[in-house]
């Protein structure tokens, strides 16, 4: 497993892509960074983290996803394994805000950015981005965001947490064929808000109640009212909580 730690980079996804494109890298190898200039979340969202406190990482998957439709089973993959790790760790009241935000109670800790490349012979190259607060406090302008720290009184060792989470990932994938029922059921249990009624926004404003009651095979969430069940996709829903 190969790790590249950079000081100060603008994305260590776009560092990834960029040396993808420029050599042959191996499977699994990861990016970090002490900080990162221009971080990203889902659909351009920023991601602001202090120097050097927090899990800045990116890592290449391949060899993995075999059809663009089941391009979420990455999704669930990572976010079980960095779920598996911080239970270890014993992060409380943890979850996955769909699609992929990683929760503590309502704290946002993390967020991950995956980006598919689909290339034209059948292959898709997967670069997943990850930032996760660790020893971060100050969250002045982010009400809702907490840190490991914060939420333990206990410091931790980046690199280790980056490890512990790749090869988590490395299992879950080696699992995935004869798992792949079962960890979908996981991340269906693990969804922040299962089954609790709440308010939701469309994107044309509108606000209705409902209740997740999981995600479909494309990866869409599954919303529950009086008038029926409901899927959505990233950005078309938005939760009130």
């Amino acid at each position: 497993m190969r790790l590249v730690k950079l000081d100060a980079i603008d994305s260590t996804n776009n560092y990834l892509k960029e040396l993808i494109r420029s050599e042959a890298v191996e499977n699994f190898t990861i990016i970090s960074a002490v900080e990162q200039t221009q971080g990203r979340g889902q659909m351009g969202s920023s991601w602001v983290s202090e120097k050097g406190k927090n899990v800045i990482m990116s890592v290449l998957v391949k060899d993995f996803l075999i059809s663009p439709e089941q391009v979420f089973d990455l999704n669930i993959a990572f976010s079980l394994a960095v779920l598996s790790v911080l239970k270890k760790h014993q992060i409380p009241d943890l979850a996955v805000k769909w699609p992929n935000d990683i929760m503590s109670g309502n704290k946002k800790i993390g967020g991950i950015l995956i980006e598919n490349s689909f290339k034209s012979d059948g292959d898709i190259q997967s670069v997943i981005g990850l930032g996760l607060n660790v020893h971060q406090t100050n969250f002045n302008q982010l009400p809702q965001a907490s840190s490991l720290s914060v939420l333990t009184g206990r410091d931790f060792d980046l690199d280790i947490l980056i490890f512990e989470m790749v090869s988590e990932l490395k299992s879950i994938i080696n699992h995935w064929s004869l798992m792949r029922e079962n960890y979908h059921a996981q991340y269906t249990a693990d969804l922040f808000k299962l089954n609790q009624k709440m308010e939701f926004k469309k994107v044309d404003e509108t606000q209705f109640e409902g209740s997740i009651i999981g995600i479909n095979q494309f990866g869409k969430i599954l919303i529950k009212n009086q008038d029926g069940i409901f899927d959505f996709d990233i950005k078309e829903i938005q939760m009130i909580y």
